[in-house]
């Protein structure tokens, strides 16, 4: 039993995805190129997540879907694609219901403010954990405990002082682009092991509708691309964040991750 709950919970962390474009690369000069220079931080571009984080945080209650495209390398450096779609409904400060699929697995996570419940619909496999914090709270207690991501769990910290802006090595503005019908400033980011960039709407409504992250820690440097849909004035029946086990539903027991003894 205690097999099948790290086999299930491991289901359930949130598939590492990676975005699959790179910007080509200009022909060199025909003189050497001076040594790059690191981009400053411009506090502007700062500014502009802690703006977007405290629109996100006055959100109460919304729904919102990730559209990711991810890279897996292979011994040899081929990159392959796959995609994932995450679908999140939010009731703060005590309600969540995220329902992850791919071709590969579906998962769920639901939290009503009393026992978080992570269920894997395939195998019929469910875990619960009684907990009475916060979402913000709960990403953190998940991960440390279990080892489960939820996805866009950095939308939960946005805006909190827990974000963390001195980190980065360059910040910059990059620009506007549409997405989907969302005219977006776009920056990039960069900091130790990640490069990262985001498009946020604008027209009073600052939520992020596009990210990139690019690991720079790996020299096949894999990306995600995720695209995010937002339904901000979202309703939600009181159900939708009590599990109830389905018929042939085996509960299993959450083990904790080993307690880090350094």
């Amino acid at each position: 039993m205690r097999r099948q709950a790290m086999a299930f919970l491991t289901l359930l962390t949130t598939v590492a995805v990676s975005p699959g474009w790179a910007q080509t690369t200009p022909a060199a000069p025909a003189s050497p190129p001076a040594a790059p220079q690191a981009q400053p931080v411009d506090p502007e571009a700062v500014q502009a997540l802690q703006t977007m984080g405290a629109y996100l945080q006055s959100l109460k209650r919304f729904q919102v879907t990730t559209d990711v495209t991810g890279e897996r390398v292979l011994s040899d450096g081929q990159k392959l694609q796959h995609n994932a779609r995450a679908v999140l409904d939010i009731d703060r400060p005590y309600h969540i219901r995220a329902v992850m699929t791919s071709a590969r697995s579906e998962r769920e996570i639901i939290y009503n403010g009393k026992t978080a419940t992570l269920y894997s619909p395939a195998q019929k496999y469910y875990a619960t954990v009684p907990y009475t914090g916060t979402l913000s709270q709960l990403v953190d207690e998940l991960r440390a405990r279990y080892g489960v991501d939820l996805p866009l769990a950095d939308l939960f910290v946005w805006g909190t002082p827990q974000a963390q802006t001195q980190q980065f090595e360059s910040a910059m503005y990059a620009g506007q682009d549409y997405i989907g019908n969302d005219l977006c400033d776009h920056y990039a980011y960069r900091q130790a092991g990640i490069d990262w960039q985001i498009w946020i709407a604008g027209s009073g409504k600052p939520l992020p509708r596009k990210i990139v992250v690019t690991r720079t820690d790996d020299e096949a440097r894999p990306q995600s691309v995720s695209i995010l849909t937002w339904r901000p004035d979202a309703s939600f029946k009181a159900s939708t964040f009590d599990f109830r086990p389905p018929d042939g539903a085996k509960k299993i027991e959450a083990v904790q991750l080993p307690a880090n003894k350094g």
